[in-house]
């Protein structure tokens, strides 16, 4: 399982189980306002950092994107496997594509 799999499966666990100490719990608490709110904030952070902070920066920014995104998806009900599906599905040649 790759890590940002573990991540969904740790974040699907807090939604479960919550933990009063929870950084993500506290989040969920907050609710889709403030969860989508930090998603912004993380985009544009990682904007930032790609035109002008060093890479390091950019990998940090896009973590915690990355993990502000999956607190976002857990909390309106949608799984990474819906999102790569859909990945896959604009990836695939359209039959008007493959035709000679």
């Amino acid at each position: 399982m790759s890590m940002i799999h573990e991540l969904e499966a740790i974040i699907a666990d807090r939604k479960a189980n919550p933990q009063t100490a929870s950084y993500t719990n506290k989040l969920f608490d907050k609710g889709l306002d403030k969860i989508a709110q930090k998603v912004g904030e993380e985009g544009v952070e990682v904007v930032i950092a790609a035109a002008l902070q060093s890479n390091e920066r950019l990998i940090s920014e896009s973590a915690d994107l990355l993990y502000h995104l999956l607190v976002l998806l857990a909390h309106k009900g949608v799984t990474l496997a819906e999102v790569e599906a859909e990945l896959r599905n604009r990836h695939q040649p359209s039959a008007i594509n493959s035709q000679p």
